[in-house]
C-alpha cells in the first residue's frame, strides 16, 4: 500500500483513536494524533532495511533519499528486484509490538492506541497483498 493511503487510513484511526482517549488535554491528544499518522506512514521504512538484507546494499534507499519524490510518487518501483512481502509484514509485527509492551509502561491507553494504529497499518497491506483493497 502506498504512503499517501496508510496516511489516509492513519488519519481517520488516529482521529477516532483519540476521540477514546478522554481526560487528556488537546494537545496531548493532538499529538497522539500526529503519532498516530506518522507512525502509520513511517513504520514503512523497515522495508529499507530488509531490501538491504536481500541486496546486500543500501541501493534502494539511496535511491528513495536522493531523489525522493520519485520515491513517493513511484512506490511501486523503490523496491524492484528485493522481494519483502513476508518480511516487511513480520517486522511490522515486531515493531508494533515491542513498541506497545515499551508503551504501556508509560500509558495502558497510549500503548492500545499504538497497537490499534500498527493493526490497521498491516491489516490495510494484507488486504492490499490479497487484492481486496
Amino acid at each position: 500500500m502506498e504512503s499517501s493511503e496508510h496516511a489516509v487510513i492513519g488519519a481517520v484511526v488516529s482521529a477516532v483513536g483519540v476521540c477514546f482517549l478522554r481526560g487528556r488535554s488537546l494537545s496531548t491528544r493532538l499529538a497522539l494524533f500526529a503519532y498516530g499518522l506518522l507512525l502509520s506512514v513511517f513504520i514503512d521504512l523497515d522495508h529499507f532495511v530488509w531490501a538491504r538484507v536481500q541486496t546486500g546494499d543500501w541501493s534502494h534507499f539511496t535511491r528513495a533519499v536522493t531523489n525522493p519524490k520519485w520515491a513517493f510518487t513511484e512506490q511501486d518501483d523503490v523496491f524492484e528486484g528485493a522481494s519483502i512481502d513476508f518480511e516487511r509484514l513480520l517486522s511490522h509485527m515486531v515493531i508494533g509490538g515491542l513498541s506497545t509492551a515499551a508503551l504501556w509502561f508509560a500509558s495502558p491507553a497510549v500503548a492500545v492506541y499504538n497497537a490499534v494504529v500498527v493493526y490497521f497499518h498491516v491489516l490495510a497491506d494484507m488486504l492490499r497483498e490479497a487484492e481486496l483493497a
